[in-house]
C-alpha cells in the first residue's frame, strides 16, 4: 500500500505508480455528473429564494429584506433534489477514481449490483452523500449571500470580482466545515463496491454513524479532517467559477428579457391601434429588473 501524506505527495506517487492520465480518472462521468446536476441545482435555488423572498416582504413597505434563512433553506433544498436525481453518477464516477475501471466493467458491475440490490441499489450511498453536501450548500449560500451584500453595498449587481471572490471564500469555508462528512462518504461508497460491485459479501457495509466512529477513535478529529486541502483547493476555485458564470448568466439573459419585455404589442380595438406594453417574463424576473437598470454601466460583469 503506498502511503501519502500530503496533497503534494498524493500528486507525485500517483503520476508515478498509476501514470499522470490516472489523475483523470473518472472525467467523463463527472462531466455526465456535473451538468444535469448544476442545471437543477442552481435553477432550483434561484426560483426558490426569489419564491421565499417574495413570501417574506410580501407585507413589507420599502426596501425589500433577504434574512439569512432564505439562502440557508433555498441552498439545502436544491441541493437535496439534485443530489437525488444524479446519485447513480456519483457512484460510478467514485469507482471509476477508486479503481481503473473501463465502461465495460463498470457496466457489469451496475449490472450486477442492480441483480442483486435492485435498482434502489442504485441509491446506495445517498443519505452520506446529502449529509455532506446539504450542509456544505447551506454553508456556501449563506456565506455568499452575506459577503456579496457586505462588498457590494447597496448595489444590488455584483461585479464580476466580487462574485468571484465571494464564490471562492464561501466555497472555502463549506469545503472546510463539511470535510468530515466527504470523508466518511467516501469510505461507505468504497466499502460497498467491495462487497456489492466485487462480490466480497464478507465485508458488511458499515452505516454513517459506524464508519465515522471509527474513523474518530483510530485517527481522532485529524482524520475525520483528511485530505481538507486538496478538497479545498477543488472546491473552493470551482465554487468561484461556477458564481461568476451564474452571475453573468443573470445579466445576460437579464438583458435579452428587458429588450423584449419593452417591445410594444399592436393591440387593435375599434379600428383604433393601441400600444400595450408586453408584461410576459416580468414576473420570473422581478428581482432581476434592478441588473436591467445597472447592466450599462462599465463595472457590470
Amino acid at each position: 500500500m503506498v502511503w501519502m501524506y500530503s496533497c503534494k505527495d498524493a500528486f507525485i506517487k500517483i503520476g508515478k505508480t498509476e501514470g499522470l492520465t490516472s489523475l483523470w480518472s473518472g472525467l467523463s462521468p463527472t462531466l455526465v455528473l456535473a451538468i444535469p446536476a448544476t442545471i437543477v441545482y442552481f435553477v432550483v435555488y434561484e426560483q426558490l429564494r426569489l419564491k421565499l423572498k417574495d413570501v417574506h416582504n410580501k407585507n413589507i413597505l420599502g426596501e425589500k429584506e433577504q434574512p439569512f434563512w432564505i439562502p440557508l433553506a433555498s441552498g439545502a433544498s436544491a441541493r437535496v433534489i439534485s443530489a437525488s436525481v444524479v446519485s447513480p453518477l456519483e457512484l460510478i464516477r467514485t469507482k471509476m477514481q477508486s479503481q481503473r475501471l473501463n465502461y465495460f466493467e463498470i457496466g457489469q458491475a451496475l449490472k450486477s449490483l442492480i441483480e442483486t440490490s435492485g435498482y434502489k441499489g442504485l441509491w446506495r450511498g445517498i443519505f452520506p452523500t446529502l449529509f455532506r453536501d446539504v450542509p456544505f450548500s447551506a454553508i456556501y449560500w449563506t456565506s455568499y449571500e452575506s459577503i456579496k451584500s457586505f462588498c457590494n453595498g447597496h448595489s444590488k449587481v455584483p461585479s464580476l470580482q466580487i462574485s468571484f471572490f465571494a464564490g471562492f471564500v464561501s466555497g472555502s469555508i463549506a469545503a472546510m466545515v463539511t470535510t468530515p462528512f466527504d470523508v466518511v462518504k467516501t469510505h461507505q461508497q468504497i466499502e460497498f463496491g467491495e462487497s456489492k460491485l466485487y462480490g466480497n459479501k464478507s465485508q458488511r457495509v458499515r452505516t454513517t454513524s459506524e464508519v465515522f466512529r471509527q474513523i474518530y477513535r483510530q485517527y481522532g478529529i485529524r482524520g475525520l479532517f483528511t485530505g481538507t486541502v486538496p478538497r479545498v483547493v477543488k472546491v473552493a476555485p470551482s465554487c468561484a467559477i461556477m458564481i461568476s458564470s451564474f452571475e453573468y448568466g443573470k445579466v445576460f439573459f437579464n438583458r435579452l428579457a428587458n429588450k423584449y419585455s419593452h417591445l410594444d404589442e399592436v393591440d387593435t380595438v375599434d379600428g383604433k391601434v393601441n400600444h400595450v406594453a408586453t408584461t410576459s417574463n416580468k414576473q420570473s424576473f422581478k428581482e432581476s429588473n434592478l441588473l436591467g437598470q445597472h447592466s450599462s454601466k462599465t463595472d457590470v460583469l
